[in-house]
């Protein structure tokens, strides 16, 4: 490789010591400390570290006010090449890779960590095995060979380092924290329900709901239990599958308008209430877990805490320190953009990159100037909607952008005939069914005011991608809506771990940190004096995340932008 950045590995063996050694022996000796800390600070400025796991090693390196500037993740690159190589399922901790080298037994991946609300970081995680340091060397250059034999190596090797970057970027979101007011929080919960009953009931707000509910069947029934409430609809004539709101919305019915509020609130009582506020924030900061990578398209996850989905109204809680500011930055229709550079198709790139509205230049190309059919053919054409004026208005994207629409087609086609199907960088999408993996479709993302009432919802591993792993589901065309829109969703997801690597370079030198990151939104927490450069660093970090991941386009990846002092003023 031409890239000279200085290369280490380093390992605990085991033996109360930590150990670490140049890539290349030529660039410098072994060193064995008690401390991670005193190998990073030993070792020339800006090296890369090869270690197993980020997430083992990073916070510790944290807690001790070291910083890393690059590293190589060995259990998240054999996460990526496994896929890569069609062997999605085999494990893929620094033990199993080491095994594999060695045709020995192969152990199995530890059990996921259940969430720890009053856990910080995963210092005190419990540990797999240590791994040696010769066998961190040995798997770095296994998978360094592994990459150079991929399709497109180059490719391969900037997601395998754009995504370990993301782990450290994740590591330092999971140290600092979201600014977040538990005084206005609980304000807002009284608001917004009333006052708590003693003995642990549903607050007021809620009991009266529920009371409203009953009266309008004539009997009592739990707003809080979906098959009570479908029963007593059916008894009075009514048949519904399931109470989401879409389906209730219309009847004509004196339950529906006390059961919508009643849903909405329960849902912020469960997923963000009194209880939720008592475990997950502590001294000003809501800590959630940030996993990178976490969804088959390589979408960031969270442990525990509901952060992906948080409501608008509970967002009032989200207050800068003082003088200091939010800088909400989310990205202009970042999927339609992707699928430009990654088609190539001229007209559309040509679109995606002028100074205005993607939706609203589309529609000038074939759809009157209408911007809502447009955006449904955009989205139809991504997320496969085949039937009714989806279908004609698909047609006319085709029309306009054939070659936009054949790379979803081809992607859709393979997936239905079982191929392997990768993102523009190599992200892999798992195997059919029969391979071990299959797909159904979900609901396009989970609406913070909507669905059922389910529990402790803040404790569940937060999952965003409409299109969730089912080892019931064979189905060979759920699998081609899947790979249609893995191939677009799963790019864009990839150009995010630019965009966060880019960011984390420009903001290097400020105050300013990290704290909240989804597929299209990121949040940095800054110094008043600091707000108008962090947005330009932002600005910037898109446009060179989309110049590295997609080469010289035309296509444009924006930003709207906004500097405040609460989270719900950027919307």
């Amino acid at each position: 490789m031409s890239d000279r950045t200085p290369r280490w590995a380093l390992a605990e063996d085991g033996d109360g010591w930590w150990h670490a050694a140049p890539v290349d022996p030529a660039d410098g000796v072994r060193m064995r400390v008690r401390d991670p800390a005193d190998a990073i600070r030993s070792a020339p400025p800006g090296t890369r570290w090869v270690w197993r796991s980020t997430a083992a090693v990073y916070p510790r390196l944290l807690a001790s006010g070291v910083r890393v500037e690059r590293c190589h993740d060995i259990e998240d690159a054999e996460l990526l090449l496994l896929g890569h190589e069609g062997r999605s399922g085999e494990p893929r901790s620094a033990a199993a890779a080491w095994a594999r080298l060695n045709n020995a037994p192969v152990p199995p991946d530890p059990p996921q960590r259940a969430a720890d609300p009053r856990a910080q970081d995963s210092l005190f995680d419990p540990q797999p095995a240590p791994v040696s340091l010769d066998a961190v060397l040995a798997v770095h250059a296994d998978q360094a060979r592994r990459q150079g034999a991929t399709a497109h190596p180059d490719r391969m090797r900037l997601l395998v380092a754009a995504e370990s970057a993301a782990f450290l970027v994740a590591a330092e979101m999971n140290r600092a924290g979201l600014p977040w007011r538990a005084d206005v929080h609980r304000a807002l919960l009284s608001e917004l329900l009333g006052e708590r009953y003693a003995g642990g009931g549903e607050p007021r707000r809620l009991a009266e709901l529920a009371d409203r509910v009953s009266a309008a069947f004539g009997r009592r029934v739990r707003p809080d239990l979906p098959a009570e409430v479908v029963r007593a609809f059916a008894k009075d004539g009514i048949k519904l599958k399931s109470t989401r709101r879409w389906e209730i919305q219309e009847l004509d019915h004196p339950a529906v308008e006390p059961l919508i509020e009643y849903k909405k609130l329960y849902r912020i009582y469960t997923a963000h209430g009194w209880s939720w506020l008592g475990d997950w924030v502590h001294e000003g900061r809501f800590r959630p877990e940030f996993i990178p990578g976490g969804t088959l398209t390589g979408r960031w996850v969270t442990n525990g805490g509901g952060a992906l989905q948080i409501p608008k109204v509970i967002r009032r809680a989200v207050v800068a320190d003082p003088g200091w500011r939010l800088v909400v930055a989310d990205a202009d229709q970042m999927e339609p953009r992707v699928l430009a550079a990654i088609s190539r198709d001229p007209a559309f790139m040509e679109v995606a990159g002028r100074p205005e509205d993607l939706y609203t230049a589309v529609s000038r190309q074939g759809f009157s100037g209408d911007r809502d059919k447009a955006k449904i053919a955009v989205l139809g054409a991504v997320y496969g909607q085949t039937s009714g004026d989806g279908l004609k208005n698909l047609a006319a994207l085709r029309r306009r952008f054939p070659q936009a629409v054949a790379y979803v087609d081809d992607a859709a086609k393979a997936g239905e005939e079982g191929r392997l199907v990768r993102t523009w960088l190599g992200r892999t999408c798992p195997p059919p069914a029969g391979s071990g993996e299959g797909y159904e479709a979900g609901d396009g993302g989970v609406d913070p005011g909507e669905g059922e009432p389910d529990g402790d919802a803040g404790a569940r591993q937060d999952r965003e991608d409409g299109w969730t792993p089912s080892y019931a589901s064979t189905n060979s065309r759920a699998r081609g809506r899947f790979t249609r829109n893995f191939v677009v969703q799963g790019s864009a997801a990839d150009w995010a771990l630019l965009l966060l690597a880019a960011l984390r370079q420009a903001t290097a030198g400020m105050r300013a940190e990290l704290v909240f990151f989804q597929h299209d939104e990121v949040i940095v927490h800054c110094p008043a004096e600091e707000a108008a450069a962090v947005a330009e660093a932002i600005r910037a970090a898109g446009e060179r995340a989309g110049r590295i991941a997609f080469g010289d386009t035309p296509v444009r990846f924006p930003f709207t932008t906004a500097v405040v002092e609460c989270y719900a003023d950027a919307k």
